[in-house]
């Protein structure tokens, strides 16, 4: 008789409880939706904590279209965005600034230029200037000049990218490019979308936190990860125990941030997986989340599709449990680290360079003076 096969993974940990009862549309509709009695951004410490600066996902570059124009919030501004009969894509600020229409709702492209519903005033979107109002001899002065705020724009990896920084500063590093994104031998994106009530760096600690792994993700062991850190990139090497219904099996997890805004996966043991992840804060408690995965399609495709798929199953089921925990997580300035967290405080040493506010602080500053 042959041995029994034993299910590597723990028996369910707390987070569990909360999702196991949620299927199908239900779990979707839950990844998106408000959280019910959320305090209030100050109540959690959240307004601590500035938006950091870099690149980030705008959307997907298949949803804006050659004459779109849709409205975006992103950073706490509402912004247009459009693309032009040139291809090309291009943000701005959204309220015109002769009677303060929002051009993301009802704007035209005009050319290139972003037309405003209301009156017709025409912005170029790179020099933020108005160049045409098409009722009127004379443009005023206050907008033949640069009048409203333009963004730094580019597309990489199937995606929009726009570059942020509270001071309006320019890019500092180049985006990543990711060869398996447009390979035709792998896949075409498989697309998944989160609203997380939680600020970025909840995330990216994520990274770091090694005990967490077995408390809520119920691995069946502490993962081993090496983690380093040069300027705006940091890399991870994570070893770990892969828990499947057929037993454990050994997994490496490759990932690393160019910047707090462009994150990458690369897994390997079960199925060779790209994973993309876009995460652009909305409000100062809010993201939206983004995941695209991309596999060989030999092995999508093939006889271990089904363990291809169950890959990416596991990796959604992880996310929703953290996301249990980010939606209603405090910030906690002065965390109280034990052995066997894993190097959180050398992350956020590493992160807070990226709040311009903090002046290059490796700690929170104090009370009224960010």
């Amino acid at each position: 008789m042959s041995e029994a096969v034993h299910d590597g993974r723990t028996p369910p940990v707390a987070v569990w409880q909360i999702l196991d009862a949620m299927k199908g549309d239900e779990l979707k509709q839950w990844r998106t939706a408000p959280v019910e009695n959320q305090p209030a951004p100050e109540e959690r410490g959240l307004d601590r904590l500035p938006f950091p600066f870099g690149w980030f996902v705008v959307c997907y570059s298949d949803e804006i279209a050659v004459g779109e124009v849709k409205p975006l919030r992103y950073f706490a501004r509402d912004l247009a965005i459009w693309r032009g009969e040139d291809g090309k894509v291009r943000i701005m600020d959204a309220y015109c600034k002769h009677l303060g229409a929002h051009m993301g709702h009802g704007g035209k492209v005009s050319g290139n230029l972003l037309e405003c519903p209301f009156h017709a005033w025409r912005y170029d979107g790179e020099e933020g200037v108005v160049k045409d109002i098409p009722y009127s001899k004379a443009i005023p002065p206050q907008v033949k000049r640069k009048c409203t705020r333009t963004w730094h724009v580019q597309e990489a990896n199937n995606f929009v990218w726009f570059w942020y920084h509270p001071e309006d500063a320019a890019p500092a590093w180049d985006l990543d490019h990711y060869p398996e994104a447009t390979d035709p031998d792998w896949t075409a994106f498989d697309r998944y979308d989160w609203i997380v009530e939680a600020p970025l760096q909840f995330l990216a600690e994520n990274a770091a936190d090694l005990a967490h792994f077995k408390y809520v993700h119920g691995t069946a062991t502490y993962p081993d990860a090496r983690i380093a850190y040069e300027g705006h990139r940091r890399t991870g090497l994570v070893e770990a125990k892969l828990g499947t219904p057929r037993g454990q099996v050994d997994g490496t997890i490759t990932n690393g941030n160019n910047g707090p805004g462009q994150t990458f996966s690369r897994f390997a043991g079960i199925s060779e997986t790209l994973l993309v992840v876009g995460m652009t804060p909305v409000e100062n408690n809010k993201l939206r989340v983004r995941f695209a995965f991309t596999q060989p399609k030999d092995q999508a495709n093939g006889p271990l599709g089904n363990l291809a798929k169950a890959l990416i199953k596991d990796i959604l089921k992880q996310f929703d449990q953290d996301k249990v925990i980010w939606d209603r997580q405090r910030f906690v300035e002065q965390a109280l680290i034990c052995e066997g967290d894993g190097p959180i405080g050398e992350l956020r040493r590493w992160y807070y360079q990226f709040y311009a506010e903090w002046k290059g602080a490796t700690t929170p500053p104090a009370q009224g003076a960010a």
